[in-house]
């Protein structure tokens, strides 16, 4: 008997550092969307587009702290590995699709990525939107039906494959911000788990 294809979504972030925010936000996804799996995927260390503050080695190790108990959630390191210039979305997209050939995928982000694809920011974008589906975050200030209104890309090929969390999924507390405020010696360990936060200190990460 052939099983039922999964659901799967691709979650790509720095992730510098992973925090309760990205937990919450793919359980919530994972729950609201029944996927079978959520894949965290860190952003290379190499993009022009993504500053890193941290190795890749550390945030890999607080990526695989972080989810270790939760068997929806797995690491992979794609974007880690392949060559410079080839970590586009897009890409990662067509590798993934070929890693899970019978599997359903959806490319988890948030509202205001989808604005940089309706303002024509993002390489390859109508091979990416015509391929793929995504599960889109709602964030604060950020109409997403009008993003895809005002955009000929978006608006052509708005046939169920944006499935927009208008609700519940705006919480805005970001990496930047925890790692600011261990720059200043503030204590935000309750913004993100205590494994990593315990990782945080004991490496000395995010200092000034």
């Amino acid at each position: 008997m052939t099983a039922s294809p999964r659901k799967i979504g691709i979650y790509g972030s720095s992730f510098d550092p992973i925090t309760n925010v990205h937990l919450w936000t793919a359980s919530t996804v994972a729950h609201r969307k029944s996927l079978d799996l959520v894949i965290f995927l860190p952003s290379s260390s190499m993009r022009h587009d993504k500053k890193t503050n941290t190795s890749d080695e550390h945030r890999v190790n607080m990526i695989k702290l972080a989810i270790q108990d939760n068997p929806k959630f797995v690491y992979d390191p794609y974007e880690l590995t392949v060559l410079a210039g080839m970590q586009y979305t897009f890409h990662t997209m067509r590798h993934f699709r070929e890693q899970y050939p019978e599997d359903e995928l959806y490319f988890i982000m948030g509202a205001d990525l989808l604005v940089d694809i309706a303002d024509g920011k993002w390489s390859h974008e109508k091979e990416l939107i015509e391929e793929n589906k995504f599960i889109i975050m709602a964030r604060n200030g950020i109409d997403m039906t009008e993003a895809i209104s005002r955009s000929p890309l978006l608006r052509n090929h708005d046939d169920g494959r944006f499935q927009l969390m208008s609700k519940g999924l705006a919480m805005e507390i970001s990496s930047t911000y925890i790692r600011d405020e261990f720059g200043r010696g503030g204590e935000p360990r309750y913004l993100l788990p205590d494994s990593c936060y315990d990782y945080i200190k004991k490496n000395g990460l995010y200092r000034i």
